[in-house]
């Protein structure tokens, strides 16, 4: 069995739907599980439609927008009525959950509304790809996936999961050239509840399903020709890197390479399943392959570009040394903030972290953290990582910039960067 793995981009409109179709019957003989993202960008609607239920606004026609998108492809599909009648009904579900979400726990409200971004698609997917010929069934994941009730961030209950996934292998089990649809995103909580993996975790999703499964390979389907050396839209001349080693892309992705979401690698890598990279836009271009013997080291450099970061500086007040119980303290409050530190870096007086621009969030850490610590914070930062750097490379992408912060190994070295002296704000 394969897993391929679509994302929003690959399903955004009826001739994106067509053309998965098309990927799918060439895989006819195969038994193939797709896990698919939401179309377009959904989640994003549905996260703007939950905040403002959440807040008892207006929601300015916010269902009606997400109706009506999926109703276009519908449209543009030439769907018959008894073949929208599966994602209308989840629509009409959506809008009975909106009216509980003043009422819920806010996470817990999150995940049971934005499920409903992969649920539809799915749906919609399923019947558009069974009319254009590829015999498709439809599976909840949520009947195979378990997790804890950390909502938005949920963690695999990996035995529980393995029952699950028994479930979805009897759809597979004495027929040749099967075929399932299934959700990437979300699970279900040991509770019953649904959960969420964390934003774009349907390549994760994708590598727990290809391990619980024992999968013969996972094909992630972009709109890139394969892994590049550096994302083309901060950087030009960029190169295609046809192999890389699990170790090779866990660093990269770890680091923020945008191209496979960070928790991917691992479980493909404990039962060494191989990962493909390929553009649907160029199926038969050969694309990046992820695998144990696949090189051990890049063979250009990798970039990997952050902009909009904050560079927070803590010290205590009593001019002591950061020790054990300042990190305790601090990394207590990044996590009940919901920070995730992209760089950290500690002197004798000082510890620094670098994190994503959230002026929210960062008023409620020096919020917490200002009672026992000084707080100097630089903000529209930039963070550059670079793999297998060398100095004239370093040189060149630095000129005209002032480096605040720098990290450096053999392999790598990790920059906080700024183009002109700002004043620091408290």
């Amino acid at each position: 069995m394969k897993v391929y793995k679509f994302g929003g981009a690959s399903v955004m409109s009826a001739e994106a739907v067509q053309n998965v179709a098309r990927l799918v019957r060439d895989q006819s003989h195969e038994n193939l599980l797709i896990v698919q993202s939401a179309m377009g960008k959904m989640t994003n609607h549905l996260e703007e439609l939950w905040g403002a239920y959440r807040a008892e606004e207006p929601t300015a026609g916010l269902l009606d927008e997400f109706r009506a998108y999926h109703t276009s492809i519908a449209d543009g599909l030439e769907l018959a009525p008894e073949q929208r009648e599966g994602y209308e009904a989840l629509i009409y579900q959506l809008q009975d959950e909106l009216r509980k979400v003043p009422e819920e726990n806010e996470a817990l409200s999150y995940d049971r509304i934005v499920c409903y971004g992969e649920l539809v698609g799915t749906r919609l997917a399923a019947d558009a790809l069974n009319m254009l010929g590829v015999n498709v069934e439809w599976f909840d994941v949520r009947h195979a996936l378990v997790t804890d009730s950390s909502h938005r961030t949920a963690q695999v209950d990996w035995e529980r999961s393995r029952t699950g996934a028994d479930i979805l292998r009897a759809h597979f089990e004495g027929n040749e050239g099967s075929c399932v649809l299934t959700q990437g995103f979300i699970a279900r909580s040991r509770m019953g509840n649904t959960t969420t993996l964390g934003r774009e975790g349907s390549d994760y999703s994708a590598a727990i399903l290809a391990y619980l499964m024992d999968a013969e390979s996972v094909t992630i389907w972009k709109d890139v020709p394969g892994m590049l050396n550096a994302d083309p839209k901060w950087f030009a001349n960029t190169v295609e890197v046809p192999e890389l080693s699990y170790r090779e892309a866990i660093e990269l992705s770890y680091y923020g390479a945008s191209v496979i979401h960070s928790k991917t690698i691992k479980p493909l890598q404990n039962k060494e399943i191989p990962l493909l990279v390929k553009s649907f836009l160029d199926p038969t271009h050969g694309g990046t392959v992820i695998r144990t013997d696949g090189w051990s080291s890049a063979p250009v450099p990798m970039y990997i570009f952050k902009p909009e970061q904050i560079l927070l500086s803590i010290s205590p007040r009593d001019f002591s040394f950061i020790v054990e119980h300042n990190l305790r303290d601090i990394f207590d409050a990044l996590n009940q903030c919901g920070i995730s530190v992209n760089l950290m870096q500690n002197s004798a007086i000082s510890f620094s972290v670098c994190f994503d621009r959230d002026r929210r969030r960062l008023e409620a850490l020096m919020e917490m953290l200002r009672s026992n610590y000084e707080l100097r914070y630089n903000d529209h930062m930039e963070l550059l990582t670079i793999r297998h750097y060398d100095e004239k490379i370093v040189a060149q992408l630095t000129s005209g910039k002032e480096i605040l912060l720098e990290q450096k190994s053999r392999q790598m070295i990790r920059m906080v960067l700024r183009d002109t002296p700002q004043a620091e704000n408290e």
